[in-house]
């Protein structure tokens, strides 16, 4: 048997403790561009009217939803892969749909971030929650 298939307590502790780390910090984004987006109902939809995406109304009610739902989920690991899944899936659509002018830095920032914010999602989508999640 080698070191590494022995489990320690400490290291059990830290292998439930890293993902539940992993979720806040991805959900944080979520939850925070979600109560913007409840607070500000009007300049949101223009924002989403101004990028040419139809139905403006819908698609704020569809951004509150997966945005806040899908980071409270998230947060306390309950139906975590789908919300994971749901989540990456908009940031996608987000990155194409507001951040897709390349040749504007920050826009290209801003696209690279949302890539980059679904691929951490698509590995608790892979993986699961952890350990501290009600998962179960």
């Amino acid at each position: 048997m080698t070191s590494s298939a022995i489990e320690t307590p400490a290291s059990s502790t830290a292998a439930n403790l890293v993902p539940l780390i992993g979720r806040l910090l991805l959900a944080a984004i979520f939850l925070l561009s979600g109560a913007n987006k409840l607070f500000a109902p009007g300049p949101t939809q223009a924002y989403i009217a101004a990028a040419g995406l139809p139905a403006p109304l819908v698609a704020y009610v569809v951004a509150l939803v997966v945005e806040i739902g899908g980071g409270v989920l998230l947060v306390v690991g309950y139906q975590a892969r789908l919300a994971a899944l749901a989540l990456a899936l908009f940031s996608v659509v987000a990155a194409f749909g507001f951040h897709h002018d390349f040749a504007n830095q920050n826009q290209m920032i801003h696209f690279l971030k949302n890539i980059a914010i679904a691929g951490g999602l698509l590995q608790v989508f892979a993986f699961g929650p952890g350990g501290y999640s009600l998962r179960r």
